[in-house]
């Protein structure tokens, strides 16, 4: 890999420009951009032009910036984010319709806990999170589930880091968060009554994939009113169920000739997918 001045890859460089927007920041000026990167104005700007030139950077008109529309493509193809996301969706709108409140689907992105769908109606409880957004993986209820099933050296890092305290409940260190998970592991679901705002409460569950691997986490985001968590988690379970199931087939579908492949990460009417699924590989394709 290319390295850039003061040992720095190339590629380092210009995560650290994608790295500069967020949610709340989605459009941004050249300056912006090199303020929030740390970089040179000079470097900024050549970082920026490459970007742009790949379509993984979009100039307004106006002159700011704004992530392109390539990145959406990437993710898309991907089973951890926007592949799961449409399997997942259907679930997640039956536990939504019976919750009223947020249903949320989540991976884990290092020491963080990424949400990439959310579910909400307007007078839902408040919820710190957002698609797209991450949160610290010992104060969310599917972060929790994440790490309960990650690799130990992924909690002695996370608990080498630290973690904000959003309120009095949130987990205060390592000792804590080792008993929570042992909690997670054994109950097969996190309930974190106030953990970020004293008025919310996290319910989740592991969703598998291929191989039995804890692939996501399904959760919701209800009123901390001290209700038994039992029907919300056999809830849950149920939808993470279907999702499983739903991955499993897409990573071992059956083709023409009876051999179990890798199939498509996508859903729809079964004429579409069997359109899609039976094209030869140069027939074109409508883009």
């Amino acid at each position: 890999m290319a390295r850039a001045s003061g040992g720095e890859s190339a590629l380092r460089k210009h995560l650290r420009v994608l790295d500069a927007f967020d949610a709340f920041h989605p459009y941004l000026t050249l300056a912006r951009i090199a303020e929030i990167a740390g970089l040179a104005p000079s470097s900024a700007h050549r970082l920026v032009a490459q970007l742009e030139a790949e379509g993984l950077l979009e100039r307004m008109p106006d002159r700011s910036y704004r992530l392109g529309v390539r990145l959406w493509e990437f993710a898309a193809r991907t089973p951890s984010a926007l592949g799961l996301r449409e399997l997942a969706r259907p679930w997640m709108s039956g536990v939504h319709a019976r919750i009223r409140q947020h249903t949320q689907l989540a991976v884990r992105s290092g020491r963080d806990v990424l949400f990439i769908e959310r579910m909400s109606t307007p007078d839902a409880v408040v919820n710190a999170t957002l698609i797209g957004g991450r949160t610290p993986l010992p104060v969310s209820s599917s972060g929790l589930v994440l790490l309960a099933h990650a690799d130990e050296s992924v909690v002695d890092e996370v608990v080498d880091a630290g973690w904000p305290r959003f309120t009095a409940h949130t987990l205060r260190d390592g000792v804590a968060l080792h008993e929570q998970l042992r909690h997670v592991r054994v109950q097969g679901f996190a309930d974190l009554p106030g953990h970020i705002h004293e008025g919310s409460r996290g319910i989740a569950v592991p969703v598998r994939g291929p191989q039995e691997v804890v692939h996501a986490a399904l959760g919701v985001v209800v009123g901390n009113d001290g209700a038994p968590a039992q029907a919300i988690v056999e809830l849950l379970t149920v939808a993470a169920a279907g999702i499983t199931r739903a991955l499993q087939d897409a990573y071992l579908a059956v083709d023409g000739s009876g051999r179990r492949r890798p199939g498509p990460v996508v859903s729809g009417s079964r004429a579409s997918l069997d359109y899609f699924t039976g094209r030869d590989e140069h027939d074109p394709v409508v883009v």
